[in-house]
């Protein structure tokens, strides 16, 4: 057990019923398990309460129209957000980074403009943008990393000029498990007069966010990686923003009035949900904050800060164990272990009873800055404790002497 702020332990393993006993589950970063609560909110929802929203005029579907936009609502509040209508539910944040690059930037950059990213990056925090660049004739600039695996903030307000109109960051990289700076990332944006999202993939789950605070344009984050049901995720935007933004896709939900003369659409968030939303995943994910808020952050980032700290020390005990990003990283730990590939190491692990991620990651990029193909990564959740690093380090010491 791993103590907490509040230094009571956090031992929560129980409520996660696809965790069987004697399975390190290290795969987080991907995808977070679903504890019994959010299961329950899911299979009522389907089974007990299930109605559509927004259109039907019975006490069922009102009922179900009233849960889902609670489900906004509490998710303004975890998030620090002004009014619930900066929040706008979509498939997740490559949707939501996707509708940002299409309904602002693809709208908004001219030729010869610029986009501002870093090397540590996802896929999905690129592609968007080299796609709405290529629209506009826009270019991207990358900015470089520290020795130790952070986004070089220093370099990042050296390279920033006014040709600059938008930063697109990782609040954490999820290969790296590496910490931004988002107040500075945001003053340095903004004294361009540069917009900036930050994509909080990594950060949502186990650290506190208040995007008033941080005072970024744009705020994107996945339900699954907050231990909510795949499938959905959340867009935050200023409101001004929103509102000067065309809409995303056309259909139902996000009309105004149609005629076939001219269309007009609702205002935020809705002009961006069109067709029939999912439900069940606005309940899941309001049942998945709820359950993460009863920890408190404060106390999940603290226990995953501890087991970062205890698997770099036992892993960096072992000569052929290479390790990657910052000795602070947040949940993450990637790692090579010398003249095997990672899907070898993953494949051992796996054999062991352990589950860690191996591939590039989605950061490709990233992975040619580092000089290598791939890494193997442990990733860490409020289920784990001291006997998932026993059995990673126990099976990555099997894969030495297996490969020698």
């Amino acid at each position: 057990m791993i103590l907490g702020l509040d230094t009571r332990p956090l031992d929560v393993v129980a409520d996660f019923p696809a965790i069987p006993d004697g399975w390190a589950y290290l795969d987080t970063a991907a995808t977070a398990q679903k504890p019994q609560v959010v299961v329950d909110a899911i299979a009522r929802a389907y089974g007990e309460t299930y109605a559509t929203v927004h259109r039907g005029v019975y006490q069922r579907s009102a009922d179900m129209t009233l849960a889902f936009e609670a489900a906004r609502r509490r998710v303004a509040r975890f998030i620090g957000a002004e009014s619930e209508n900066e929040v706008v539910f979509v498939r997740g944040a490559t949707e939501a980074i996707n509708l940002v690059a299409q309904c602002w930037a693809a709208t908004q950059l001219r030729a010869g403009d610029r986009i501002l990213l870093s090397m540590l990056e996802h896929h999905s925090n690129i592609v968007p943008w080299q796609m709405a660049a290529e629209r506009v004739g826009a270019a991207i600039d990358v900015v470089p990393l520290t020795a130790d695996g952070q986004i070089d903030l220093g370099a990042a307000e050296a390279m920033i000029r006014p040709e600059h109109k938008l930063v697109a960051f990782a609040h954490v990289s999820n290969v790296l498990g590496s910490v931004l700076d988002a107040e500075r990332a945001v003053r340095i944006a903004h004294a361009v007069g540069a917009k900036i999202l930050i994509d909080g993939c990594q950060s949502v789950p186990r650290l506190p966010v208040d995007v008033a605070a941080l005072g970024c344009d744009f705020y994107v984050f996945s339900a699954h990686k907050l231990y909510g049901p795949t499938g959905f995720g959340v867009l935050w935007g200023r409101a001004e923003l929103l509102d000067a933004m065309p809409p995303w896709q056309g259909g139902g939900s996000m009309i105004d009035k149609v005629t076939w003369e001219r269309t007009t659409y609702a205002p935020a968030p809705g002009r961006f949900e069109a067709g029939t939303p999912h439900v069940i995943g606005a309940l899941g994910l309001h049942a998945a904050i709820d359950y993460v808020d009863a920890i408190g952050l404060p106390a999940i980032h603290a226990h995953e800060t501890a087991l970062v700290t205890q698997a770099r020390e036992a892993l960096r005990g072992i000569n052929s164990v290479r390790l990657l990003g910052p000795e602070n990283s947040a949940g993450i730990v990637s790692f090579m272990v010398e003249g095997v590939h990672p899907h070898d190491v993953a494949t051992i692990l796996d054999e062991g009873r352990v589950a860690v991620r191996a591939g590039h990651h989605c950061a490709q990029p990233l992975m040619t800055a580092l000089g290598v193909e791939a890494t193997a990564r442990a990733s860490f959740g409020v289920y784990n404790g001291p006997a998932d690093i026993d059995a990673l380090v126990k099976g990555v010491e099997r894969v030495s002497r297996i490969f020698g």
